[in-house]
């Protein structure tokens, strides 16, 4: 199992379009044979920050999502491009 955790701050006035960006991404993502879930979230507090929690299979599959149509449009093309930060955290399951 492999999952990331993003953070984003969105330039100011242009959170609706990144939330489309991100509910279009979700929506493809999880038809993926590798993503086990893909879920975009905005603060309830600050509307320009984004989370969005990612949980594939493997790390191969996580690098394969990467190179999807879907990706490069709404990610790289999308969400990177509104983002005035943006914080990784790469995550794997502590073994029971």
């Amino acid at each position: 199992m492999f999952c990331l955790a993003v953070t984003y701050v969105i330039q100011p006035g242009r959170e609706e379009e990144a939330a489309s960006h991100l509910r279009a991404l979700a929506r493809e993502s999880v038809k993926e044979p590798g993503c086990k879930q893909y879920v975009g979230h905005r603060a309830k507090d600050d509307a320009r920050t984004f989370f969005i929690y990612e949980h594939y299979v493997d790390e191969a599959a996580y690098w394969t999502h990467r190179e999807t149509p879907h990706f490069i449009e709404h990610g790289q093309g999308g969400l990177m491009q509104l983002a005035e930060s943006r914080t990784p955290l790469f995550c794997i399951p502590l073994e029971p």
